[in-house]
């Protein structure tokens, strides 16, 4: 049963501007199912569609948080990233917002490594071991810290692969979809109208160019996550 609390409506999809899709001429066939008009040249979003497919997404994040599943949140171009980052921050969720690493997930061994060197930066720079150090190697190890904490810094409490992947905009993020599709890794996809639908295990049509949109659809993912997260400690 959908749970009401994240319910959307046609008015907030219709401010956010989640309908608006490509061009006409950017657009993959494979979509049309979820395309309800064309208007100057602009094809537009099916909404009813939309809010069917995050209604399904939000039930299975609500889930996956409710039994203490990890979830990771991915979106690395500049419209998305900030908005990703903040989402997964409230949900405490994992999240990569600056760039995908080839082989973040399907070479978890050597993520985990890095992982790890990560963590024991970070832990000898709290306790000032850097600062003893000669001033060339410190120098060097805080490069090291920064260039980690850019790229891995969302996933730095990662113990293990996710459980379910969140991804905005399918096509900018299509190795990292890849790696889940090669892991059986459930995936939620942001969908605009240039994409493949049947990639992701859940695609949810929408506008994954517009700040607007992106926020309020993950702004419903996070509301069933942080409710199945509040039922996970209430049942603990």
């Amino acid at each position: 049963m959908t749970k009401r609390y994240w319910n959307i409506t046609l008015e907030e999809m219709m401010e956010a501007g989640v309908h608006f899709g490509h061009g006409t001429r950017k657009w993959n066939p494979r979509m049309a199912p979820y395309i309800s008009a064309k208007r100057k040249g602009i094809h537009i979003t099916n909404l009813t569609r939309t809010a069917r497919f995050l209604s399904e997404a939000c039930d299975l994040v609500f889930d996956a948080a409710s039994r203490g599943k990890q979830l990771l949140i991915v979106g690395t171009k500049n419209k998305a990233a900030d908005s990703v980052s903040r989402a997964a921050i409230r949900a405490r969720c994992h999240y990569v917002s600056k760039k995908w690493l080839g082989g973040m997930l399907t070479n978890w061994y050597t993520t985990e490594t890095r992982l790890h060197k990560l963590r024991d930066l970070r832990t000898e720079q709290k306790t000032g071991k850097l600062n003893c150090l000669q001033k060339r190697e410190a120098a060097m190890l805080k490069r090291q810290l920064s260039h980690l904490e850019t790229y891995l810094g969302g996933i730095k409490y990662m113990t293990g692969l996710p459980d379910i992947v969140i991804i905005v905009d399918q096509q900018e993020e299509y190795t990292a979809l890849q790696e889940c599709i090669t892991l059986g890794i459930p995936t939620i996809c942001l969908i605009d109208t240039n994409c493949d639908p049947d990639l992701a295990d859940i695609s949810i049509p929408a506008n994954d160019d517009a700040i607007a949109s992106i926020r309020l659809i993950l702004n419903k993912l996070v509301f069933a996550i942080c409710e199945g997260r509040s039922s996970y400690i209430r049942n603990s």
